[in-house]
This record gives structure tokens, sequence and C-alpha cells, in this order.
């Protein structure tokens, strides 16, 4: 339900859909924006009670007192669900502080990779899910750094179906088109939800 004045709209999609581009658009028409994973970076750096908590749950993931991806990575054996029960309410709080921060403004998008996946949208008004087709996706992930098929079958195998992400989805934007076509789907997603503000 659209509320009057702040709007909260949820960006998320899969690896390698361009969540990270349209947020940069958002950002580029002045609406304040929320990004998880950059949260994480902060909190792993910033965080004293996570940091114990994550020595605590996995070894010495730490380097110079910042939590060190590729230690933390290395020591969680597959146990994400214990990663995110450790690090979700953090993130849960500083998306809660930002959105206090904005609460003037009449749009602010959370750009959150696993937003389906960690219920996420019981918290926001609208959701836009990024997508492109499954051999763009895979073009794009894999000349990554690092990235092989093995390592973006496992994420992939983590993160609900882009299908059934677009399924739910208030909104889909296909990232396959041009950058300026995006930026007008932006552009009118923006005009739709802050029109009786």
């Amino acid at each position: 339900m659209i509320r009057p004045g702040l709007v909260r709209l949820g960006l998320t999609g899969s690896i390698g859909m361009g969540k990270s581009t349209i947020a940069d658009m958002f950002e580029a028409e002045s609406v304040p924006v929320w990004d998880a994973d950059e949260a994480v970076h902060r909190l792993y750096a910033q965080s004293e009670p996570l940091k114990v908590a994550l020595t605590q749950a996995f070894g010495d993931v730490l380097s110079d007192n910042v939590v060190d991806r590729v230690k933390l990575s290395a020591a969680l054996h597959g146990r994400f669900d214990q990663l995110n029960a450790l690090v979700h309410p953090a993130t849960v709080a500083d998306r809660k502080d930002f959105l206090q921060r904005h609460a003037a403004a009449p749009l602010v998008v959370a750009d959150i990779p696993l937003l389906y996946e960690t219920g996420a949208e019981a918290t926001l008004d609208k959701v836009l899910v990024v997508s492109a087709p499954a051999e763009i996706q895979a073009d794009r992930v894999l000349k990554r750094p690092g990235m092989t098929a093995e390592k973006f079958a496992a994420i992939l195998a983590r993160q609900m179906p882009d299908a059934e992400k677009r399924r739910r989805a208030d909104f889909v934007i296909d990232t396959s088109q041009t950058l300026d076509l995006c930026r007008e789907e932006v552009r009118k997603i923006i005009a739709d939800l802050t029109r009786d503000s």
C-alpha cells in the first residue's frame, strides 16, 4: 500500500541483472538509494558487535580489525543460514536508520539482492525487479574477475529464480535494452510513485 509521503521501493534481481546500473539511475534522478551490499561492507568494517559475533561463529575472519570476506568465505563451509542470521538484523537496523534520515523524501530505493529470499518485501511499498535473458546474465557474470561457472551456479542456487521474481514484482525493467530505454523506465516509475506527493 502506497502511503502518503515516503514511498519505499525495493530494487532486486539475480546476480548480473543490472541492479547497480539501475540504482545509479535512481540516484542520478536525486532518489536516495540504500545499498544492502554497501551496508554489509560498512558493517563488516565498523560494527564491533557484528565482528565479535562473526568471529565467535566462524573463527578468525578478521584482518586489521575488519571482516575479511575471503577468510569469511573460506570459513563458511556452506553455513549461509548462520551467516545471514548474524548479518541480517544489522542490515535491517541500518536500513531503518537510512529511512529515518530520508523520511522527507517522496521516494527512496532499497537495493537488496536477496529481497524476496529474506522477506524484505513485507517492509516495502513496491518492488522493482531488474531482469535480462539468461545468456546475457551469464555473459555478464562470467566476465567478473574470479568468477567461474561453478561459483555462478552456486550463487544462482541460493537465489529465487528470475521468473518467480518477475512474477511477484510490481515493476520489471529488462536491462538487455539500451541504457536510454532503461533510464526512461526509471523516470516513469519515479513519476508513477511520486505522482501524489
